[in-house]
């Protein structure tokens, strides 16, 4: 019979205390017997790369539960790089990072986790995540949010970076700031993570490269329904 990580805490006479804390979870007996994945969600409505995992997370825990697991889905911190940009906010954006691997490696020692799904997006979270995977040496894998679409801009594709020109442009006296304006309200049109090669989407390709992720997870936009479906696979 194979032993799982997992039975530290719900096996044999002297674990039923244990077992009985999981059973107020509203688990059965049968899925006492399965494995248990944690599944690391690093959703919130603050960050456009992570506004939208909920559904991924979702549709990871169908994946889990049609391969015979039982998901525990728990939350990690994530920081917008962009938003937090020329403020004292960037003062904290690299330090999450840490605190990220190390929320995650507490949550899954503590709770003797068999493996887990992390489902970061952006900047920091991606390493974070990578940092606890490799601490913890379980079978770990990982779906991102995946890329927002580009803007549309005077029949051209624009982005995050060409904000930044335009702040530039503007502040150098070469563009109004009603065009400014519209751009703003162009440049990211959908959620997830800033398009183009910057730290979230090059560490999400890296996953890949990596064996830690399946294809395409680095590169689906966020909104298409290979996303959810990648999501589904990964679980």
């Amino acid at each position: 019979m194979t032993t799982l990580r997992s039975d530290a805490m719900k096996k044999t006479p002297g674990r039923a205390a244990h077992r009985s804390l999981l059973y107020a979870l509203g688990l059965t007996e049968e899925e006492m017997e399965k494995p248990f994945i944690g599944v690391i969600n690093s959703f919130n409505e603050v960050v456009p790369g992570h506004i939208h995992l909920r559904s991924l997370n979702d549709a990871v825990k169908e994946g889990i539960r049609s391969a015979g697991g039982v998901p525990f889905e728990f939350p990690a911190i994530a920081v917008c790089d962009g938003i937090a940009m020329n403020h004292t906010g960037m003062k904290y954006s690299l330090m999450s990072r840490d605190l990220i691997a190390d929320s995650c490696e507490l949550m899954l020692t503590a709770h003797a986790f068999d493996a887990v799904v992390f489902i970061p997006s952006c900047d920091k979270v991606v390493p974070g995540m990578l940092m606890a995977a490799a601490r913890m040496n379980i079978p770990s894998i990982f779906v991102s949010g995946g890329p927002m679409l580009p803007g549309q801009h005077n029949g051209n594709r624009i982005g995050l970076s060409n904000m930044f020109e335009a702040v530039g442009a503007h502040a150098a006296g070469k563009m109004d700031e009603e065009e400014l304006t519209r751009m703003e309200l162009s440049a990211c049109p959908t959620c997830g993570s800033c398009s183009g090669m910057y730290t979230a989407n090059t560490m999400n390709c890296l996953t890949e490269a990596l064996g830690l992720s399946l294809p395409g997870s680095g590169t689906i936009p966020a909104v298409y329904a290979d996303r959810r479906r990648l999501a589904r696979r990964t679980g």
